[in-house]
């Protein structure tokens, strides 16, 4: 699993410091996950190929988190693109994109789908055989998800001297690492746990920005393999969540330890600090666990 931060700074946009986007690469997929403005330009910069990019997550519409995404559609449309790509947003995000399509006759020349949500409620938006999304309904000043991400178990693995010593046929092995028993070539059954072992413990990835203090979400995101979790203030500024709808680093730690989740991202800081280092310190009195997302930073669990 590998976590790619394309900006992860709140409201305007600097010179080096962006607004939220960041890539999700998970069994064989390539999710990108919020589209502030300059995104495509980020993506550039780290390399990431536009044409693996089949679904993008968008957690709400206020500017930061999707202003990128007519001018990234638009550029997949001048390079040709002919694969669909899925986008799933707020209830309202479809209007939004293909109106300035349309005003600027710029339909796409592929399938572009909308998946838009309502629900306050926690649900799948997507599943495919090798992992699950489900929304994290969050309280924020507009309708808004988080996104969690996660890998359904995989195939056992073959012993293959075990196998062979059973005397179980080739043809055999793929049974064997997906659970069955077989009979080996003198008809003995084989139990496939004495010519296999356990799969790879399975990863999961929580998604929450922007949010209020919001320990509803802890059944959801429970025992996560990584929690990115917004840390717009510290505690001295911790009298502007109730207004913003937004988190400090102490809040998001205190999150990540009720849910007992192995790892603690914080993003989503606001420009009035000049020391990031601040919001580790605040978070590690709760859980220690703590790394600071900074644009073009890449994570691998």
């Amino acid at each position: 699993m590998k976590l790619t931060i394309l900006g992860c700074h709140s409201a305007t946009p600097r010179a080096n410091h962006n607004p939220t986007a960041q890539i999700l690469e998970m069994r064989g997929h390539m999710f990108l996950i919020d589209c502030g403005e300059g995104t495509q330009v980020q993506l550039r910069r780290n390399k990431v190929k536009f044409a693996r990019i089949k679904h993008i997550f968008i957690s709400h519409l206020h500017g930061d988190h999707f202003f990128g995404l007519v001018g990234l559609i638009s550029t997949f449309r001048l390079l040709g693109r002919e694969a669909e790509l899925h986008v799933y947003g707020p209830k309202g995000i479809k209007e939004a994109i293909t109106l300035q399509l349309k005003l600027g006759n710029s339909w796409t020349n592929f399938p572009l789908l909308f998946h838009e949500l309502e629900s306050t409620e926690a649900q799948c938006i997507f599943e495919d055989d090798k992992l699950t999304v489900t929304t994290i309904p969050l309280d924020h000043r507009v309708y808004t998800n988080g996104f969690l991400f996660q890998e359904k178990p995989g195939e056992r693995k073959l012993d293959y001297e075990a196998a062979v010593a059973a005397k179980v046929d080739h043809s055999y092995f793929n049974k064997l690492k997906q659970g069955f028993d077989v009979k080996n070539r003198e008809g003995v059954i084989i139990d496939y746990k004495d010519v296999t072992t356990t799969p790879d413990p399975t990863k999961s990835y929580a998604y929450c920005s922007d949010t209020a203090y919001l320990p509803s979400i802890v059944s959801i995101i429970k025992g996560a393999t990584v929690l990115y979790h917004e840390a717009t203030f510290l505690k001295m500024h911790e009298h502007l969540c109730e207004k913003t709808k937004h988190s400090t680093a102490s809040q998001a730690a205190e999150i990540a330890k009720l849910a007992e989740v192995e790892q603690l991202v914080l993003g989503h800081f606001s420009g009035r600090y000049g020391d990031y280092e601040l919001f580790r310190s605040e978070a590690q009195v709760h859980f220690q666990n703590v790394l600071l997302a900074e644009d073009g930073k890449v994570f691998e669990f």
